[in-house]
């Protein structure tokens, strides 16, 4: 790794690390955080769609307390540990506004939102085709594991737990034993994030899409909006470090022309049920 890079990293940390000190003293002396009440806040997505990036404004708020789910305290594994274990955390938290990042326990958000109630969820959605070619950069295999997950191989673990069984005959009808990465890729970011609508999320006025290209295109008017959605005060600040830079970085990755377009009707379908437009006519 090069010099400049780890200098940012270094940098990074260090910002983290005082930011976390000045949020620790201003809600330790009661001068932000307090709240009526405890309200869960929970980022979702599929991997590689920007809930880091959320995750990272969201922090800057002096206004919440949040569990990454690399956090052993609240995640295990990346899974979301038992509900006594995050009441526990809810409960103990100073700020009113608690903020966990699920991913892996997507299939689980009707008891979920049951449980933590009240409870505000930004599903994080973040164009197909970028999704793919940032998989292919980090991960591997993808055919290999897809196929497995459609033979109800249980060493799949998360990936396919208690998902419908009718999801993943669609799904199926998709797969073949010579399916490239990035197609494979492209149907686990379609049935990852078909889960949103197979809970019926589109109808809960608790949980909200958010789009990550609106996102980082239009940091302002977009984190208004999410922070007015999730009851939190905005401000300019927690958005600055938001760049438009991993949008279309890439060329448009390999994907099976009939795949391509099940993405892509799911984008679309996305971009209906949007509630957050960040002021865009």
């Amino acid at each position: 790794m090069n010099v400049p890079v780890l200098l940012r990293r270094k940098r990074k940390s260090l910002d983290r690390k005082f930011l976390l000190l000045l949020k620790y003293i201003l809600q330790g002396l009661g001068i932000r955080g307090r709240a009526n009440g405890k309200q869960v806040i929970i980022v979702a997505g599929v991997q590689r769609s920007g809930t880091n990036m959320m995750m990272e404004v969201l922090e800057r708020s002096y206004d919440t307390c949040v569990f990454n789910d690399w956090d052993s305290r609240a995640f295990e594994s990346y899974e979301l540990r038992s509900p006594d274990v995050i009441h526990s955390l809810i409960e103990g938290s100073t700020p009113g506004h608690v903020v966990l990042k699920v991913l892996l326990d997507l299939q689980y958000f009707e008891k979920i939102m049951a449980e933590y109630d009240p409870v505000k969820i930004l599903w994080i959605v973040r164009d197909y085709q970028d999704v793919v070619n940032s998989q292919l950069m980090k991960w591997g295999n993808m055919a290999n594991i897809l196929g497995a997950i459609l033979d109800g191989d249980g060493r799949t673990g998360w990936r396919a737990r208690d998902v419908p069984e009718s999801l993943l005959e669609e799904v199926g009808r998709y797969y073949h034993s010579n399916i490239s990465e990035a197609s494979a890729c492209a149907l686990f970011w379609y049935f990852r994030n078909y889960l949103f609508f197979e809970q019926g999320l589109d109808k809960d006025a608790r949980a909200r899409i958010v789009s990550y290209e609106d996102l980082v295109s239009r940091p302002a008017g977009m984190f208004s909006e999410v922070f007015e959605f999730l009851g939190l005060q905005y401000s300019p600040r927690v958005s600055a470090k938001v760049f438009s830079t991993s949008v279309k970085k890439q060329q448009s990755p390999d994907i099976e022309p009939e795949i391509d377009i099940l993405c892509s009707s799911l984008m679309k379908r996305f971009s209906e049920n949007s509630c957050i437009s960040g002021g865009a006519s």
